[in-house]
């Protein structure tokens, strides 16, 4: 007598289908959530090299913006667990991100603009009846952005310039995220009030 065994869904075997796999989600916008966390910690590695590049002075300073890129790699694996605690997962570690890049650089590097972009994520990440999360990633903003003038001295040395052509950088990457942010948890609203 033969056993029938169920065939196993083949696994995602390009690293593509790995990482969408890794991202999926059933709620839109936590999957959302999930890639902004996922394209956040790809371009991590080659920030320092945005800088050695475009900005000089103490570049190699940016290796301390690495202690966020585990919180943000695991924002799809919390996610699955607690949709909203992946979602509040994300804009915390970009402002625990944003602390440290105030402290390292310095506030003239603009770096604590990129509250803007989590304060973003906490506004659209969230349903109206989610307003407890909501509420704690803004009271997290909001006392990060009471530590502006209280970091002491930075980590690294930058001159004028450089601290204009940094300040340059942040704001052309907070754009870009800001608008990836909006269009990307935007629609996966949009879609959501559709299909009710």
């Amino acid at each position: 007598m033969s056993e029938t065994v169920a065939a196993r869904p083949a696994a995602p075997r390009s690293c593509l289908g790995r990482l969408r796999a890794y991202a999926a989600h059933p709620d839109p916008r936590t999957e959302s959530c999930n890639w902004i966390a996922l394209v956040v910690a790809s371009n991590q590695p080659v920030y320092p090299l945005y800088l050695w590049w475009i900005v000089g002075g103490d570049w190699w300073i940016a290796v301390w913006t690495f202690l966020s890129t585990p919180f943000f790699l695991a924002v799809p694996f919390v996610a699955r667990r607690h949709s909203a605690a992946g979602r509040a997962l994300l804009p915390l570690a970009g402002i625990g991100n944003g602390v440290v890049s105030a402290k390292a650089f310095g506030v003239a590097s603009g770096v604590e603009l990129f509250l803007i972009p989590c304060a973003l994520i906490a506004l659209l990440a969230f349903r109206r009846s989610e307003w407890r999360p909501m509420a704690l990633v803004l009271a997290a903003a909001l006392g990060a952005l009471l530590l502006h003038g209280h970091y002491g001295a930075p980590l690294g040395r930058f001159d004028a310039a450089q601290y204009a052509a940094f300040f340059r950088l942040n704001a052309y990457s907070i754009a870009g995220l800001s608008f990836v942010i909006a269009w990307s948890l935007g629609r996966a609203a949009l879609g959501q009030k559709q299909r009710r």
